[in-house]
């Protein structure tokens, strides 16, 4: 079952979140400081994934283009937009923002390596041992993105659900269409890229920064473009020289 991975995933993330829910009897000392140092493990886990970058150029590039696509498209406040939406059908809370919270945890959740190479290895191989780590590891979050941040943490799970399954289900497929040594050029230019997001959401979460993150998603889009093309050229390039 090629979305069993991303099930689990989900089912995490909202067991997580309602755990989190309870752990209210923490003074809001302990909780700054609790969420400071996940924003500090946050920020050095992408700067790891950016450092994987085989060829930063793309991902400077893919960011470019990428924020300005997100600018145009407005997505950071359409996501907002559903969190405040979410908030007027879950309530108000005391911990903050629901739009905050489901913003903040969607975005941690989604761009990563874990997300992609879990969900093609659910696809491909029916392999989900990737995505069951990432659900310990999210669940975990979950707990104490929702004591900090609040419910809207919750909702994250569905665009991660829906990411992800997409995902695997193309993977299904695509094999057929993509060699394996694209694949692993697509993996690690994603991975830089999205590193580039985890750093900004870190510094996000210390209060330093207010970088509208998810107006950067495109780039993950755009990277896999420029993966493919400098593919395609090197490939030309390589039969050109053969005929000389």
């Amino acid at each position: 079952m090629s979305l069993l991975g991303t099930i689990v995933n989900g089912i995490a993330i909202i067991a997580g979140s309602f755990l989190g829910l309870f752990w209210t009897n923490i003074s809001d000392r302990y909780k700054d400081t609790i969420l400071q140092a996940m924003a500090l493990a946050v920020t050095i886990l992408g700067i790891g994934m950016g450092l994987k970058s085989e060829q930063f150029l793309i991902v400077i590039a893919s960011l470019a283009v990428g924020g300005a696509l997100g600018e145009w498209w407005n997505l950071e406040e359409r996501l907002n937009a559903i969190g405040k939406w979410l908030e007027t059908k879950v309530g108000k809370q005391d911990k903050g923002s629901v739009a905050t919270g489901f913003v903040t945890a969607t975005l941690v959740f989604v761009v990563g390596a874990m997300s992609i190479v879990g969900a093609l290895d659910s696809g491909l191989r029916q392999q989900h041992d990737v995505l069951y780590t990432k659900a310990l590891i999210d669940g975990f979050c979950a707990i104490l993105f929702t004591s900090t941040l609040g419910i809207g943490v919750m909702f994250s799970a569905i665009p991660v659900v829906l990411y992800q399954g997409i995902i695997a289900l193309m993977a299904t497929q695509i094999d057929r269409f993509v060699s394996q040594e694209l694949m692993d050029a697509l993996i690690v230019e994603i991975t830089g890229t999205g590193g580039i997001m985890i750093v900004a959401i870190g510094l996000n979460l210390l209060g330093i920064t207010k970088i509208r993150v998810a107006n950067l998603l495109p780039g993950l889009l755009i990277a896999t473009i420029l993966v493919c093309i400098v593919e395609k050229w090197e490939r030309i390039l390589a039969f050109s020289q053969g005929l000389m």
